[in-house]
């Protein structure tokens, strides 16, 4: 095969809007089929889409033979539960982030996996794929910074909509679980290793019970990382690596747009340098990556481990902000 053939459990707004689109224009991806709980709504999204298949039950596209892989935009609380089932129906899985509602229910899906070997499994945090993000490491690698010494970030938006899933606590809603695990990936990512220990301040939504505001602090064996993300804020999204040489900052980190270029800039004693990446789709890298991975049977790029490690951080920066204590990990 010269491509993968995907289905998309869900017409969840980020898979139809972002992640179907930006697949479609790989060179390894093909979408084969998408499901709903609602046949109308699947075949609404595969005509728009021009999908081939539309299935009215996730049951239904897992059954296809003609579906190597799927993709899983289902609300947080769903992700583990649809993912096994994918395993066991022999599909590779890409689960959109987070892997699951705690740590447990990710670990849970590593064992699963772990029965799978021939299965590729992998946590959907794309940023890390987009050519701002390697260059970044390249530059933290070549020593352009020197040591690495802080890194700090905030990614905010504001939604205070009551029907919103992202409000809803029992469906896995709030600021650390949508956009706070993007701040402590990119801190481990960066650092290479896990924190000793952190703490954490959260602001809980007296309405929806979720949290609207999270701040932490990663002690890391080789440095520190602080973050704020918020729900209610004023949307706003930067990432400043610190070393005792120089400094690099990006400027739209997470949500890299498709359609106009991307910067970040190196800063050091003697000049400041703007580095301009050509247009792409941080989408689209990502499931080439992945389709690749099937297709000559490699690793994925980020193991799910990976998603266990940041489950537990997040975790722990919920228990420090309601103990008041530093956690050790």
């Amino acid at each position: 095969m010269s491509k993968i053939r995907w289905g998309v459990i869900s017409t969840a707004k980020i898979g139809v809007v972002k992640v179907i689109p930006a697949m479609k224009q790989g060179k390894y991806c093909e979408i084969t089929a998408i499901a709903s709980r609602d046949l109308n709504h699947a075949k609404k999204a595969a005509a728009s889409l021009e999908i081939p298949k539309a299935y009215g039950s996730y049951e239904e596209l897992l059954s296809d033979p003609e579906i190597d892989a799927v993709y899983i935009p289902l609300p947080n609380h769903m992700h583990v539960e649809w993912a096994i089932k994918a395993l066991e129906a022999g599909k590779h899985v890409l689960i959109e982030k987070p892997a699951g509602l705690s740590s447990r229910e990710a670990e849970c899906l590593l064992e699963a996996s772990k029965g799978k070997p021939h299965l590729k499994l992998m946590e959907a945090f794309m940023y890390r794929h987009h050519p701002q993000w390697q260059k970044a490491k390249k530059l933290l690698e070549d020593g352009q910074i020197g040591k690495i010494k802080s890194i700090q970030s905030f990614f905010s938006y504001h939604n205070t909509d009551p029907t919103n899933i992202r409000n809803n606590p029992d469906f896995g809603g709030g600021g650390l679980m949508d956009i706070g695990c993007y701040c402590i990936s990119l801190s481990r990512f960066i650092f290479a290793e896990e924190p000793k220990r952190v703490c954490g301040a959260v602001e809980i939504d007296p309405e929806f019970k979720t949290d609207r505001m999270a701040s932490g602090i990663l002690d890391f064996p080789s440095g520190t990382a602080t973050f704020t993300c918020s729900t209610q804020a004023i949307p706003f999204q930067t990432v400043n690596i610190f070393g005792d040489k120089g400094r690099i900052e990006i400027e739209i980190p997470f949500n890299a747009p498709p359609d106009k270029p991307t910067r970040l800039w190196l800063h050091t004693l003697e000049k400041t340098d703007e580095i301009v990446f050509d247009i792409c789709d941080q989408y689209t890298i990502q499931g080439d990556l992945f389709s690749k991975a099937i297709l000559e049977n490699q690793k994925v790029p980020t193991p799910f481990e990976d998603a266990v490690k940041n489950m537990l951080v997040i975790e722990a920066i919920v228990k420090s902000s309601e103990s008041g204590d530093w956690i050790k990990l």
